[in-house]
């Protein structure tokens, strides 16, 4: 445990000159709104789905079933593979466009991947506003996904290139708070258009995903490239422009010298997706996966896609389920801001043991509070007292996740890459992530019928275990430039045994009298 600590201790923190430029900040700022495509429809979908209007309209079933269910198992209220899809069938469509992703990022630059998947993102807004058919509306997810795919992909990738490197997490983090600003508005919309009696309040919801998708599509076209992103593609004059701009000075030698060293490297990395699986990537190929796989199995996703569901399966009425998710968005939206001005000094590992302690026992008191109250049987009402407990540890919960978890699960796949693999990185990063949501969305709702209140102990079960890998296997990386990040597997007590291996061991640049000279 204490190896994990040192190894961000012992690693050589290369403090290059220059400071956070408005230019910067303003790209940063523009690039993040990304995430509010994938924050909306988080917190759109769960909404919709709890709307009578539109279940009757789409899924006649589940309306009778919740209906007949008034008086009978609350766990099992919503149980169908079918109104599931709706949500999930969004993740398996991103998990697909990611890969596609980081060819487009690599050979275009980032800010072509964004504007991709702006666009796409604006015709499944248009096809879901106006569906009359299910064909419709799964098509409409399909397109949305593959918007999600291309801006999880390339938006944190882009954060991590312009930040400088001790603002790296500040900056980062600013795509997560887009996500928790996206989904506190998706929630304060549905519960104010399902106060709509004409009974169309859903299809507003689910159309006014294209406010955030304008955003990121006009901005998209007015963003900077990275430097890193020019240099990959041969254009060195304007890479060294760009660095001395985002950097506000002149002098950027020894930075741009290191940007060069690891842009030449990538140029020889032919076939990224199959060298990404060799042995000197073995730790950022295991963090790649693993994080975001742990990510969604905290079972963040329970609370964000399905908090009016959840809520109102255990007991809530319509609006005030609906009402509950708003309060838990806001808690998620205030929460991110801590970590976005304590990532860079307290560091990673402090926010991401602390977080997991913290959802560990929130995931825990949930499932004692539902269990004590709803039983096997689950025919019991819950109190208003009782209700406003499960809020607020669930708000506990969620603030843990917040300030940990959510944000660090895309920060630190994303900083952790070198340059000749990072797209191929970033795209397995979301393609788990994609993948993992769409598990848990797909298996919640009947996990829940099943397993009812000890599915949250399954969960917290998960939170230990998290907690655990990031003790001994994640080091502390804030503050170390992204070209000088193997230092930081070169201290650590496990990962040092791949890095250094004499057979496959990656090649450094070194600046010797202003000139790059590569060493095997």
């Amino acid at each position: 445990m204490a190896g994990g600590a040192a190894a961000g201790a012992a690693a050589a923190r290369q403090d290059y000159p220059g400071r956070l430029t408005l230019f910067v900040f303003m790209a940063c700022l523009v690039a993040a709104t990304g995430g509010l495509i994938f924050g909306y429809d988080i917190g759109i979908s769960g909404g919709v789905t709890s709307m009578d209007p539109f279940l009757s309209k789409f899924f006649p079933s589940v309306y009778r079933k919740q209906a007949e269910a008034a008086d009978d198992n609350q766990y099992c209220k919503f149980d169908s593979q079918i109104l599931t899809m709706f949500t999930s069938s969004l993740y398996l469509a991103a998990l697909v466009a990611s890969l596609f992703a980081a060819s487009v990022t690599r050979v275009a630059g980032r800010k072509w991947s964004m504007f991709v998947g702006g666009i796409t993102f604006l015709v499944g807004c248009a096809l879901n506003g106006a569906a009359e058919n299910m064909a419709m509306l799964i098509l409409g997810r399909v397109f949305l996904g593959v918007g999600v795919g291309f801006a999880n992909q390339s938006v944190p990738v882009y954060l991590s290139e312009m930040a400088p490197a001790k603002m790296r997490g500040m900056l980062n983090n600013g795509f997560q708070l887009m996500i928790t600003l996206g989904i506190l508005a998706a929630n304060l919309i549905n519960y104010g258009t399902a106060k709509i009696a004409a009974g169309w309040g859903w299809r507003l919801s689910l159309a006014l995903a294209a406010v955030p998708a304008a955003i990121i599509t006009i901005g998209s076209l007015f963003l900077p490239d990275t430097p890193n992103s020019l240099l990959e593609r041969g254009k060195a004059d304007d890479a060294r422009r760009m660095l001395q701009r985002v950097r506000g000075i002149q002098y950027v030698d020894e930075e741009y010298h290191d940007l060069a060293a690891a842009s030449e490297a990538s140029s020889a990395i032919k076939r990224p997706w199959r060298d990404i699986l060799r042995r000197r990537y073995r730790p950022q190929l295991v963090m790649a996966v693993a994080i975001p796989l742990l990510q969604q199995l905290t079972g963040i996703n329970v609370i964000m896609f399905y908090a009016p569901v959840l809520f109102k399966t255990l007991g809530f009425g319509g609006s005030a389920s609906l009402m509950s998710a708003v309060i838990t968005g806001g808690v998620n939206l205030a929460a991110t801001l801590v970590s976005i001005f304590t990532v860079d000094r307290v560091g990673r590992r402090a926010l991401l043991l602390q977080g997991g302690a913290q959802m560990f026992v929130s995931q825990v008191a949930v499932g004692a509070l539902i269990g004590a109250k709803l039983g096997w049987s689950g025919v019991a009402e819950i109190p208003a007292g009782y209700a406003a407990a499960v809020v607020v540890v669930m708000c506990v919960y969620v603030a843990g996740f917040a300030w940990s978890w959510g944000p660090l699960g895309w920060l630190v796949p994303s900083e952790v890459m070198p340059l000749e693999v990072r797209p191929a990185g970033q795209s397995i990063t979301v393609a788990v992530n994609m993948l993992m949501t769409f598990v848990v969305a797909q298996a919640f709702l009947p996990m829940l019928c099943r397993l009812k209140f000890v599915l949250f102990f399954f969960f917290a079960a998960w939170v230990a275990a998290m907690t655990l890998f990031v003790a001994l296997f994640v080091p502390e990386t804030k503050g170390v430039p992204i070209e000088d990040m193997a230092n930081v597997w070169k201290a650590h007590w496990y990962w040092k045994r791949f890095v250094t291996d004499d057979g496959d061991a990656p090649r450094r640049a070194d600046v010797e009298m202003g000139n790059i000279v590569l060493k095997n």
